[in-house]
């Protein structure tokens, strides 16, 4: 064969992906496709949440109310409305955000309602006239101060079972309820009757015995604890103070002056911060735990009861008896941004702990 005729060999990648050689154009190539990921999609971002916060509308004296109404707080608007029993005073809420909690003071039982569905779970009997209300943080129970005269006792609801488990005699018109942050003790303001001066029972939840009692001011209304379990503030109506109370030692270590009738109180979420509401004069008071100094006195609605503060730290709710009002807080200012109407008699005030997307 002479060299016109000759066949000429070469090698050429057919694909330049793969990674085998052919001979000619004719030749498949078999190898496989470049690899290439798969696409994998972000995931959206999470959607806004905002909180809601149960108010006790507890009417008038003469013509007491039976409901909770609930705020959505991205609107500060009532969405919807909660039957409970006669003239609720105060609600707590579960720390999971599933269930609300209200004594009514003159059905002498205990409302248990959904909070994803509004419906009412279940009532539940306790003592006398109840009027505070405290759940766990580890969400395990539900302490109930009966008010009414001679019952002078706390009454301890499985909030697993919804039943009554144990009733713990306290001080005389026992009211405001706190738990420490480890669940292992419960602070109860009793109110005492005037000229007497008022006291704090220490409960040991484990046995459910009370194993410190704390004198303080004149008709102590509500209990806050400091998120890291150290110190715990007590209002005094009748005194116009707030004592401090050292949790190690449960005495008192501090005696803050506030404004006129201070009853209800909330704690930032960092602890920080003190909210104490003056039922007399109308303001809420500002109270810094580094000093125990009042920082700032804020004008709110007539009358003023309780406050809670939203769990990012940004907002304070303060219920206004006798205007019918919500007041909402800017804590970061100090300042009233909004007013709430459409209640009756607003008391009692709580956040829910989840969001809704």
């Amino acid at each position: 064969m002479d060299k016109e005729n000759k066949f000429i060999k070469f090698k050429f990648r057919s694909n330049p992906s793969c990674h085998c050689n052919c001979c000619g154009f004719c030749c498949p190539c078999r190898c496989k496709p470049p690899f290439i990921p798969p696409f994998i999609p972000e995931p959206p971002p999470p959607p806004p949440c905002h909180f809601l916060v149960y108010v006790t509308d507890a009417g008038q004296a003469a013509t007491p109310d039976n409901r909770v109404s609930v705020i959505d707080t991205a609107t500060n608007t009532i969405v919807a409305t909660i039957p409970v029993g006669s003239a609720p005073l105060e609600v707590a809420i579960t720390p999971n955000g599933a269930f609300g909690y209200v004594p009514a003071l003159f059905s002498n039982n205990v409302t248990v309602f959904d909070t994803a569905t509004t419906d009412v779970v279940t009532t539940i009997p306790v003592g006398n006239q109840p009027l505070g209300v405290a759940i766990s943080p580890n969400g395990a129970l539900a302490y109930v101060s009966n008010h009414g005269p001679g019952a002078n006792s706390v009454s301890v609801i499985n909030t697993a079972t919804n039943t009554v488990t144990a009733t713990i005699p306290v001080g005389v018109l026992p009211q405001g309820i706190a738990f420490t942050p480890n669940s292992a003790f419960a602070y109860v303001a009793n109110e005492n009757i005037l000229p007497n001066p008022g006291s704090v029972s220490v409960i040991n939840t484990a046995t459910n015995t009370v194993v410190a009692t704390i004198p303080v001011g004149l008709r102590p209304r509500s209990i806050v604890i400091t998120p890291n379990g150290q110190f715990a503030y007590v209002t005094n109506e009748s005194s116009n103070t707030v004592s401090v109370i050292n949790t190690a030692t449960n005495t008192v270590v501090d005696t803050i002056p506030v404004g006129l009738g201070p009853v209800g109180t909330a704690i930032t979420p960092d602890g920080a911060f003190v909210y104490i509401v003056n039922k007399g004069n109308n303001t809420v008071s500002v109270i810094d735990t580094a000093t125990n100094m009042v920082i700032a006195t804020i004008p709110v609605g007539l009358s003023p009861d309780q406050v809670t503060i939203l769990p990012d730290g940004t907002l304070a709710y303060v219920t206004n008896q006798l205007d019918q009002t919500v007041s909402v807080i800017d804590i970061a200012t100090n300042t009233v941004i909004d007013t709430i109407p459409g209640f009756n008699g607003p008391t009692g005030i709580k956040t829910g702990t989840i969001c809704l997307n």
